[in-house]
């Protein structure tokens, strides 16, 4: 099997690059295909300059059955390429998203989310003729219906004040310093915003995951994917946006490693309490108390409570003395001062460190 090119940019059409790559390699991709914009002629702001429009050689195409022919070619290769719990993001306009979304569901992928980035700072409809388009449409898809791919749900909601993360991100467009220019003109036409990538790489992927854009422009998906400790393969037809990835990969210092990982989303190791009876933490025969010191129950050699006439769990047994229907034992007995769920934290710090 053909080794991996990790961190690296792949300079060809992006198709034929995918080809050589190995089946069942890549934990994400993320996809900014040409939209297909099919513009007819030029548009002028009222004080009569031109707009710096998407008028690239790469985003023509003959016919509608073209385009779909080369979205169904590589999103292929895409889907082949991805590990089993592997995910795909695609981004697109109204001229293609919709087009690409059918392919997505033909090939086998199961989409999760569409999201809507909705741009803070859009530009304006000049002509006055339509609606301001102040959004573009991302598809985040499994790559099947069975497959778990990874999200940091909590990290989401932290990066969101404790609420729930929505989708519909709110994120200006790539302008200022961030815009990548030569000789003052754009270096790319769409230029992603680093927010955008940054969000979706920690959504969805966790350190040291492959991340591969088979459409990488300017470089911004491996520029996000290097800061936050993953890899990442970019390709690329033209030599002029390969070089300016480049440069600005040169310039990336990765975040330290402590920063990348998602604790909140990081499950403790599971203990039973009969674990802290084994290890002697808890020898049997000791008494355990409610918080209170209204409720008692002894502890057995086989790690369960015994008070009265009732036997069980630390969780049925602080339920029975309750009388009610549940109880966490963790939480709800004491040695002395001391609640037990601590003496599990002490086990999980010694036994899993």
């Amino acid at each position: 099997m053909a080794e991996l090119p990790i961190d690296t940019i792949l300079s060809g059409d992006c198709v034929d690059v995918m080809r050589s790559l190995p089946s069942n390699s890549v934990d994400l991709i993320f996809a900014d295909p040409p939209y297909n914009l099919q513009l007819r002629e030029d548009l002028w702001r009222p004080n009569n300059t031109k707009v710096s429009a998407v008028t690239d050689d790469w985003d023509k195409y003959d016919s509608f059955a073209v385009y779909d022919t080369f979205t169904i070619d590589w999103l292929t290769e895409a889907r082949r390429i991805l590990k089993k719990d592997g995910a795909l993001w695609v981004i697109g306009s109204y001229h293609n998203i919709f087009r690409v979304g059918k392919t997505v569901q033909d090939l086998g992928f199961w989409i999760l989310n569409d999201i809507l980035w909705v741009k803070t700072n859009p530009m304006p409809n000049f002509k006055g003729t339509r609606f301001n388009n102040s959004h573009e449409t991302l598809i985040w898809a499994g790559k099947s219906a069975t497959a778990r791919p990874t999200f940091h749900y909590k990290t989401m909601k932290a990066l969101n004040e404790d609420r729930q993360m929505r989708s519909d991100w709110h994120i200006p467009i790539c302008s200022g310093k961030e815009r990548v220019r030569i000789n003052g003109e754009k270096a790319h036409s769409t230029q992603k915003p680093l927010a955008l990538l940054r969000r979706i790489i920690a959504a969805t992927s966790k350190p040291g995951d492959v991340i591969l854009d088979p459409f990488l422009g300017s470089g911004t998906t491996a520029v996000a994917a290097k800061e936050l400790g993953r890899r990442y393969i970019g390709i690329e037809r033209e030599d002029r946006y390969v070089k300016v990835a480049k440069r600005r990969l040169d310039d990336v210092i990765p975040l330290e490693s402590e920063l990348h990982s998602m604790v909140i989303e990081t499950r403790p190791p599971r203990v039973a309490f009969g674990s802290l009876v084994e290890t002697g933490m808890i020898t049997p025969g000791t008494i355990l108390t409610s918080r209170d010191g209204i409720f008692s129950a002894e502890v057995t050699a086989s790690g369960t409570l015994r008070t009265n006439n009732v036997e069980g769990s630390i969780h049925k047994v602080g339920a029975i003395v309750q009388n009610q229907p549940s109880c966490n034992g963790w939480t709800f007995w004491y040695i002395d001062d001391v609640v037990i769920d601590d003496v599990r934290t002490e086990y999980r710090e010694k036994y899993y460190a």
